[in-house]
Order: C-alpha cells, then sequence, then structure tokens
C-alpha cells in the first residue's frame, strides 16, 4: 500500500502551505483522485487518522473527490467514460480513443478555520 507514503508527502505540503501562509488550523483537506489512477482513494481515507497524527492536519477533516476516467472516441469525437464501458466507445463501440482524464492526483483545496 504506497498510499500511505503518497498520503505523509501530502501532509508535509499541506504543513509547508499552512506556514507560509500564517495559517494555525485547517479544517478540511480536499483531494481529488482519478478514477483511473494508481491512488486507491478508501486505502487514503483508511490511512489518513494515522498519517495525520501529531501534526497540524491532526483535527482535518479529509474530502476525497473522484474525478471520472473520461476519453474521446477517435473516430465519433463523443466523450465516454472508459471504465463503464469497457474501454470502447459507447456511441460506435471503436476502441481508439484519446484519455482526457481520471489519472489525476491532487490537492485541490485547504479549508482554513
Amino acid at each position: 500500500m504506497h498510499e500511505l507514503g503518497v498520503v505523509i508527502e501530502i501532509i508535509k505540503t499541506v504543513e509547508d502551505l499552512a506556514r507560509e501562509n500564517g495559517l494555525s488550523k485547517i479544517d478540511t483537506l480536499v483531494l481529488q483522485i482519478g478514477e483511473l489512477s494508481s491512488i486507491i482513494p478508501h486505502y487514503v481515507e483508511a490511512c489518513y487518522p494515522a498519517a495525520v497524527d501529531g501534526t497540524l492536519l491532526q483535527e482535518t477533516k479529509l474530502k476525497i473527490e473522484i474525478l471520472p476516467g473520461n476519453a474521446i472516441c477517435q473516430k465519433c469525437n463523443r466523450v465516454f467514460n472508459l471504465l463503464a464501458n469497457n474501454s470502447k466507445c459507447l456511441h460506435c463501440g471503436s476502441e481508439s480513443w484519446e484519455l482526457l482524464g481520471g489519472k489525476e492526483f491532487m490537492i485541490k483545496e485547504i479549508i482554513a478555520c
């Protein structure tokens, strides 16, 4: 489970940003995770309490937004979800597509008290 290491790095980043901006308390941390990324949201949620213990983020709430794994069909130019449609265009059945999103993993928002 590499999520723990990733969460620890996020905590360090958020703590640095908080210090740079004079924040002493953070209410909520919002992460965006693409459904095609190698990060598993459930594991992030599971390890978050242990990872933030004793840090500036100890009392924070974690919110995770899942971003869809969408592609555009190179045959009919329609957008479709790769996972929901087994990597085939929902409209024409083509397997020729270009990825639009879904591999993201980022800090979207830090909400201070």
